[in-house]
């Protein structure tokens, strides 16, 4: 068996840098190692001394991705460490603009960089070509997680609306109405790309690796907004208030970002995190789109949290329809969101695309913030990202160079790193 020596620097397709090192001789390994080499970014070191009333516009520019998710779980943060309460109409219009950017950034990884590996093609641009159905379903979904979310926030990325205690605008009945019809009539062609996924579903590696999931966990429902913290590994469930007991993050030699872990050496989050701690809960239509790839509980291949995805992009739809029913049956009714300063800690905690998002700040009598923690969904996968690569590398050390190059890349790619940094794809070299 050749000798393979691979020392990728700046793997893409990630937010920020991250390296990826294999050796091995005559079927050997000698090193696998998943380096993480970016530049700290400081966010919790900017909102030091800032008001209250600033900490949502200042983190939503952690992630342009997302930036909607980063938002929700700033605010809910504020307002857990101010007591404020918020109206059960604001509730629902904040779940429905964040099931807004689940959708885009699920559609935007299944069907922008996600498909072209299953169809053979280096990126999305020749699948216009090859694959122009396909191409429109895909651009039509994204689309209109975009213009949802700008509905509700003001804007696609950046949310403007989002205010401590409510909102400084609300989105019509109208308005509401017309989104409605929407959601409605992109079923057909979420049931269209899960058929497309379906019919690629054989070229996704059959490799497993049984790890802890985290997710959050809500009674009665599939939650990506409220709950506390639970894990498959034990019954018992966390209240996001001692979410570092759970994280447990440290620091490794080759990384510059924290790792974590908590009942193993590494856990994973995500879709598949989501789907294997809240799946009996999922709606109908979710469900028999989960029965027809055969995800059930338990899986633990990490290739398919795409298909987990493409599952959640139907429960999305379906329980925004839900929501959306109630909203307009009682009536959007005019609020002003009213916050004054004191001081207090908070935590808040949402469900990004990528996984569970924590955010901790806590304030002054003056309103400022004096104290932040942000832990952040890729860091909670790396340490599980170097356990998927030491399990994986020696099956398939023998399939040719250009295979691995291929693998190496869908298994960095299955746990959808964020992008907002970087769009291109992962480029490995054999040296």
């Amino acid at each position: 068996m050749a000798k393979i020596n691979i020392d990728v620097h700046h793997v893409t397709r990630v937010e920020g840098h991250g390296n990826i090192k294999v050796r091995a001789n005559d079927g050997t390994i000698e090193e696998v190692q998943w380096q993480v080499p970016e530049a700290p970014r400081f966010f919790e070191a900017m909102v030091r001394g800032r008001s209250f009333e600033d900490i949502q516009t200042i983190v939503s520019r952690i992630c342009g991705i997302c930036s909607v998710t980063h938002s929700l779980a700033a605010i809910k943060a504020v307002e857990d460490a101010l007591d404020l309460e918020v109206s059960e109409q604001t509730d629902m219009l904040r779940i429905l603009m964040h099931y807004g950017e689940q959708l885009e950034s699920h559609s935007l990884h299944v069907g922008y960089l996600v498909a072209p590996d299953l169809l053979g093609q280096k990126s999305v641009v020749p699948l216009a070509a090859s694959h122009p159905d396909v191409v429109k379903t895909i651009i039509k979904i994204h689309r209109l997680g975009n213009e949802w979310m700008e509905l509700i926030g003001g804007r696609m990325t950046h949310p403007v609306t989002i205010k401590p205690g409510g909102f400084s605008k609300l989105p019509t009945e109208k308005e509401l109405r017309e989104l409605k019809k929407r959601l409605e009539n992109i079923v057909g062609d979420l049931h269209t790309l899960a058929e497309v996924v379906l019919s690629l579903a054989d070229k996704l590696p059959a490799f497993e690796r049984d790890t802890e999931y985290i997710a959050l966990k809500q009674n009665g429902l599939y939650t990506f907004y409220h709950g506390n913290i639970a894990s498959t590994d034990t019954p018992k469930i966390v209240d996001i208030h001692q979410f570092e007991s759970v994280a447990n993050e440290y620091v490794t030699p080759h990384s510059t970002a924290k790792w974590t872990k908590w009942h193993r050496e590494s856990y994973a989050v995500g879709a598949l995190a989501r789907f294997n701690v809240n799946g009996e809960l999922l709606m109908p239509e979710a469900q028999k789109t989960a029965a027809k790839f055969g995800l059930n509980k338990g899986n633990c291949n990490p290739f398919m949290n795409n298909v987990a995805q493409v599952v959640e992009c139907v429960q999305i739809v379906e329980h925004s329809l839900v929501l959306l029913d109630k909203l307009l049956g009682k009536g959007i009714v005019a609020e002003v969101p009213k916050a004054a300063p004191k001081a207090g800690e908070g935590v808040g905690c949402v469900e990004a695309p990528r996984g569970i998002l924590f955010h901790r700040y806590a304030f002054n009598n003056q309103g400022e913030c004096i104290r932040a923690n942000i832990c952040i969904p890729t860091n909670q996968n790396h340490a599980n990202i170097q356990k998927d690569f030491e399990a994986f590398v020696p099956k398939i050390l023998d399939r040719g160079q250009d295979q691995v190059r291929l693998l190496l890349e869908m298994l960095v790619r299955s746990y959808d790193p964020c992008i907002s940094c970087s769009t291109h794809y992962l480029d490995v070299e054999f040296v």
